[in-house]
């Protein structure tokens, strides 16, 4: 396993988590747990490929990020006491999941031929679509249309960050590492200073 299969891992695993709290905060059995874990961290990823022509999409055959989407149920649905004290913690698994996907889908989409500025756009994809079919799933507004923190957004600037760094720094890890870090940073100062895109 190597570098860019850990980052993978990860985000899968910090997105499942996200997904499967989010069911709690509403009340769900297991299984409608597993359902929104699964499409919190495979929605974007499928969208992705299945934009670039990747058959078969990412997913399918491998048991380790399946193992990763149960093990986050599980370990969610045994968090003791009431949910609704958990949200920060969603918080900061979104916005490590967020970092995590856009390295991971900005390189994936390089690997395929995608020039640089869809790349980014895929990585965006990635990183958020997820979340967006899981809120449609339990009927609210998805994170990514709420006037709020900046959040797509962030995932933009972290994108650009590595796409621009990639002809100067030598280590591909320190890169990915700057994009998912600028994200997160991003996400955190965003949310607690109230910055938000203009409104319409």
């Amino acid at each position: 396993m190597n570098f860019f299969d850990i980052l993978t891992y990860s985000g899968t695993f910090v997105f499942a988590i996200t997904g499967a709290i989010k069911a709690r905060t509403q009340q769900m059995d297991i299984f409608g747990g597993a359902v929104l874990a699964f499409a919190t961290a495979y929605g974007g990823g499928t969208i992705r490929d299945l934009l670039i022509g990747i058959r078969p999409v990412n997913w399918i055959n491998d048991y380790i990020a399946l193992a990763l989407v149960f093990s986050a149920v599980v370990i969610t649905f045994l968090i003791k006491g009431n949910i609704h004290q958990y949200k920060r913690m969603i918080f900061i698994t979104d916005a490590i999941g967020l970092g995590l996907f856009t390295a991971a889908g900005i390189s994936i989409s390089l690997q395929h031929g995608v020039n640089a500025v869809y790349a980014l756009i895929m990585g965006i994809i990635s990183a958020t679509f997820g979340g967006v079919i899981a809120d449609i799933l339990r009927n609210e507004v998805p994170d990514l249309l709420k006037r709020g923190e900046l959040y797509a957004t962030a995932c933009f600037i972290g994108g650009a960050f590595f796409l621009l760094g990639r002809p100067h720094i030598i280590n591909e890890k320190v890169n990915l590492g700057i994009c998912v870090c600028v994200i997160v940073i991003i996400r955190i100062i965003s949310k607690y200073r109230r910055l938000t895109l203009p409104q319409i």
